[in-house]
């Protein structure tokens, strides 16, 4: 029990150590699809897009292989989207906080909830915060769930939202923080 405990804090400190959150002016931006193919059904407000799909909005950028996106009467949107054949959904967004602070992630299938700011990873579920280039912290499991607005994050070992004995691992990197100024 006494060697749970540190990494348990740990844990807690990377979910919660920053102070900066996810690029506020991005809720107020349009969305941009690019696709090969687009089906729209203007009666349940759901466009489904395939073939090396590309969205932005803002700083958000999102790419797989497929996307719905659904809109509901107050006109938010509920985006799903699935990884290429081989490959893995992506998303990248700038942080409030700093002029060059992202956050990435990667799964099979990735959900963003426009009303809620909330983004899930699902299956093979990695994310990243950086500064530049520079990988500050890292966590990997079956499934992840961002809180963009509060930069608050679940990570699980299944891809169910739970995490049960004998359902695999997570894995968190977390880089030393250097509050010192050079001198």
């Amino acid at each position: 029990m006494n060697r749970l405990f540190p990494a348990v804090l740990l844990l807690i400190g990377f979910a919660t150590a920053s102070t900066s959150f996810a690029e506020k002016a991005d809720a107020t931006k349009p969305t941009n699809v690019e696709a090969n193919h687009m089906e729209y059904d203007d009666v349940k407000q759901v466009n489904v897009f395939t073939g090396n799909v590309v969205l932005t909005r803002g700083t958000i950028l999102m790419k797989g292989g497929k996307m719905v996106v659904t809109q509901d009467p107050q006109g938010y949107q509920y985006v799903t989207l699935y990884a290429p054949t081989g490959g893995l959904a992506s998303f990248r967004q700038k942080r409030d906080g700093g002029p060059d602070q992202w956050i990435d992630g990667q799964a099979e299938r990735i959900e963003y909830d426009d009303k809620a700011e909330i983004m899930k990873l699902y299956s093979k579920a990695r994310m990243r915060r950086l500064e530049g280039s520079r990988v500050t912290d890292e966590v990997q499991g079956e499934f992840i769930s961002y809180d963009t607005r509060a930069e608050f994050f679940t990570v699980h070992n299944t891809s169910n939202g739970d995490s049960k004995a004998g359902g695999g691992r997570i894995k968190a990197v977390i880089q030393p923080r250097n509050d010192k100024k050079d001198q």
